[in-house]
Formats: structure tokens, C-alpha cells, sequence
């Protein structure tokens, strides 16, 4: 039974993620959902409040300490409740966890960077991403594909791939050094220089070989509906962070 939640915040169609798989965000509403930026206090009565209404045991949620880089983690049960309660005990120095296993819920926290959700439907595999503009740049998304062929026999033609809410071209303003990390993907306006960080991804996983109907995005901009997300760029350090899960459930 699909939740009022998940097809608020579903970050695959629900013809895709049918009854097997549960890959949804977190916006403003929910509070913030950071055990370390942002007003915290609250934080993991707002994890508590989302994950039960995605279904989700909080015990099986893995948290990466995400550090704009682009290693890639692959998980098992040894690694359920890493970060859920508390910040040091996540997974550190990762940007990208990966797992074939059922009901561990990968989590990624972001106000601005892009969350992207993979799912690998014939070898039943899944996998989160966090992938600012240093990890785009180092190719995070493209690492995680390679990761998941490696381990679970993954093929790029059956990826499926959700980008969640993002700062956009429209907002992310960046220097024009940004040409050289990014050619023919910064747009130029008015002397300035704009970033789209899902186009660029998007590109990275064309490139390697996933059909870009299986492609799915929110188009949401962090920064321009602030109201609905957390911004980093409009906030400062002190803004919060949502949440962007991705899990395999059980058939039974």
C-alpha cells in the first residue's frame, strides 16, 4: 500500500518502485533531519516521524559522513543503524553507499547538493549518492554504476535513476573556472555563470550507458522554493538538511 508520504515525496514513479522498493525525501515540513548542521534538537524525532510513515525500522537506516567527495561504500547488515542515532557512529569519508540487501534504508542528507537514488531491478541492488559539484566533478555517480556492476552484476541499461531536489542552473552561481571542471555544461548569464549539477550527472550516466527514460527527476530548486527546502546557498551553515532514503523491501 503506497502512503500519502510517498507519492508526496516518491523519488521514482510509483509504476517503478511498485511494492518492492521505497525511495522518497524529506522537505522543510519535516523538520530538519541532520544529527550535525542546522537546529538539531529535533532531528531524530524528525528522522523517527519520516521513516515510520515510509515503513522504514529507524534501526536500519545507514548515514554516511558525507565529505563532497566520491568514494563508494559497499553495505550489509554489519552496517544497519550506522549514523541513524547518532553522528560518529555513520560511515565515514563516503559520499555514495551501495547495498543488494533487503530493508537496510541508504540515507543521504543534502540543502542544495543532489541526492541521487539508483536502483538495478534485475539484480534487485540500490544505491544513494551525494553529489555535490566536487564528487560530480570526480565522477561519483559514474563510480557508483562501476561499483554496482562489480559487486552485484549490475548493467547500466537496467539502472534506474532518481535525482531528488537540488540547487539548479537557475540559482547555483559559480566562478567561471567552473568552464574548465564542466565544458558545455555552465550557462552564462549576464557576465555570470550558472551550474545545473543534475544535467551534469545526467550526462555522466548517459555516458555510461543508462537509458535516459530511466532517468527520473524532480526538477525541484532548493533555492528557489526555500520555503519547501533547505539552502545552503540562501541559508548559510546554519541551515538544515533534508533527507533522501532509498530501500529494498522484503516480497513477503
Amino acid at each position: 500500500m503506497i502512503t500519502q508520504i510517498e507519492k508526496e515525496n516518491n523519488l521514482f514513479p510509483i509504476s517503478v518502485s511498485s511494492d518492492i522498493l521505497i525511495a522518497g525525501f524529506t522537505g522543510r515540513k519535516h523538520g530538519n533531519m541532520s544529527l550535525s548542521y542546522g537546529d538539531t534538537r529535533f532531528a531524530l524525532e524528525n528522522r523517527g516521524v519520516f521513516l515510520q510513515e515510509m515503513g522504514i525500522k529507524h534501526d536500519n537506516l545507514i548515514c554516511a559522513k558525507q565529505v563532497h567527495g566520491s568514494e563508494v561504500v559497499v553495505v550489509t547488515e554489519e552496517h544497519g543503524g550506522k549514523g541513524a542515532f547518532d553522528y560518529n557512529s555513520a560511515i565515514n569519508g563516503t559520499d555514495a553507499i551501495v547495498t543488494n540487501r533487503k530493508n537496510l534504508a541508504l540515507a543521504i542528507f543534502s540543502a542544495d547538493c543532489l541526492a541521487v537514488s539508483f536502483y538495478d531491478s534485475k539484480n534487485s541492488a540500490i544505491g544513494m549518492a551525494h553529489a555535490g559539484w566536487k564528487g560530480s566533478k570526480e565522477g561519483i555517480c559514474q563510480k557508483v554504476v562501476k561499483e554496482m556492476k562489480n559487486n552485484f552484476g549490475t548493467l547500466p541499461q537496467d539502472l534506474y535513476v532518481a535525482f531528488g531536489p537540488a540547487i539548479r542552473k537557475c540559482c547555483y552561481e559559480v566562478g567561471d573556472e567552473f568552464n574548465q571542471h564542466f565544458p558545455g555544461k555552465v550557462a552564462k548569464r549576464l557576465d555570470k555563470f550558472y551550474l545545473d549539477l543534475a544535467e551534469v550527472n545526467k550526462s555522466q550516466l548517459l555516458n555510461c550507458g543508462l537509458k535516459e527514460k530511466n532517468i527520473f527527476d524532480t526538477l525541484a530548486c532548493t533555492s528557489c522554493r526555500i520555503k519547501d527546502f533547505y539552502s545552503y546557498r540562501q541559508e548559510g551553515s546554519s541551515c538544515g538538511r533534508i533527507m533522501s532514503v532509498t530501500m529494498l523491501k522484503h516480497n513477503d
